[in-house]
């Protein structure tokens, strides 16, 4: 049975409402000459962060799969799978701010980032275990989701903001 797992939601609006906040104003405050590229760049740019933030997992009973958008790849994110029985072990690393990435390491010496962004995490986290036979319990999102949550928020408030001011 294949499962998919795609970026959690609160990772993707955090990243849409922070690129809204930050761009809205431009076609308004651009000169007139510019107003039409400067609506076309920020619909281009909103296409673009959509595109990069639908990178999906998939899973069966015989392998996972990192799929990423045609725009992710051509920003340098590459599609992998990795065979079950070729993962050895899930490696962890500290990062600069204080929590752990977690790497698949297989018996050919390649390591691949386990996703640790994605919806279902509990659900995924148990499928790679039962999967691999490696006990996992430690693995946990990158960062807390109130992190993504409250920027959401406080990109929501700009964006309030800065409709209130342009209505003034």
């Amino acid at each position: 049975m294949i499962e998919k797992f795609k970026t959690l939601f609160s990772v993707k609006s955090s990243l849409v409402s922070l690129y809204l906040a930050l761009t809205i104003p431009i076609p308004f405050v651009s000169i007139d000459r510019l107003k039409i590229p400067s609506i076309i760049a920020f619909f281009l740019g909103l296409y673009l962060i959509i595109s990069i933030t639908s990178d999906y997992v998939e899973t069966c009973n015989i392998r996972i799969s990192y799929k990423t958008s045609f725009i992710s790849k051509i920003l340098g994110k590459k599609n992998w799978e990795i065979p079950w029985k070729e993962i050895e072990l899930i490696k962890s690393l500290p990062t600069s701010q204080g929590s752990k990435v977690y790497y698949f390491s297989t018996y050919k010496g390649e390591n691949f980032l386990v996703p640790q962004r994605v919806e279902n995490f509990e659900k995924f986290v148990l499928i790679v275990s039962n999967n691999t036979g490696i006990a996992i319990d430690e693995i946990s999102y990158i960062s807390p989701l109130w992190t993504y949550k409250l920027l959401t928020l406080l990109s929501v408030l700009m964006i309030i903001g800065e409709l209130f001011a342009f209505l003034n």
